[in-house]
């Protein structure tokens, strides 16, 4: 069975940081590219962050860049997501997601979702 078992979440102080991991297991790590996505009460899920398994090239959507950072371990079959100066807007829960082939942020074409972990950022 697939899996995609995400962990690290958590409540901080505007500033603080979290890191998310996502373990991967049931198909082949580097045929699928992973991203994270989060979905905050009453808002729609969006794509924060995106990956190629082979070549580790991530991808970020504006909001976060130079903030987050995802990155890839194979040997893992892990992904993860360090998230630095942390804004009460980055409340959310953060779900992990798997698309077969190149890596996306579109929710709409993942073929694998985990369950989520939430974040609450507030002092």
């Amino acid at each position: 069975d697939v899996q995609l078992q995400a962990s690290g979440g958590g409540s901080v102080r505007p500033g603080g940081s979290l890191r998310l991991s996502c373990v991967a297991s049931g198909f082949i790590f580097e045929d699928y590219a992973l991203g994270w996505f989060r979905q905050a009460p009453g808002k729609e899920r969006e794509g924060v962050s995106c990956i190629n398994t082979n070549d580790g090239a991530a991808y970020y959507a504006d909001s976060v860049k130079d903030r987050f950072t995802m990155s890839r371990d194979k040997a893992k079959n892990t992904v993860y997501l360090q998230m630095n100066s942390l804004m009460p807007e980055d409340t959310a829960v953060y779900y992990c997601g798997a698309v077969r082939g190149i890596p996306t942020m579109y929710p709409e074409v993942m073929d694998y979702w985990g369950k989520g972990t939430q974040v609450t950022v507030s002092s």
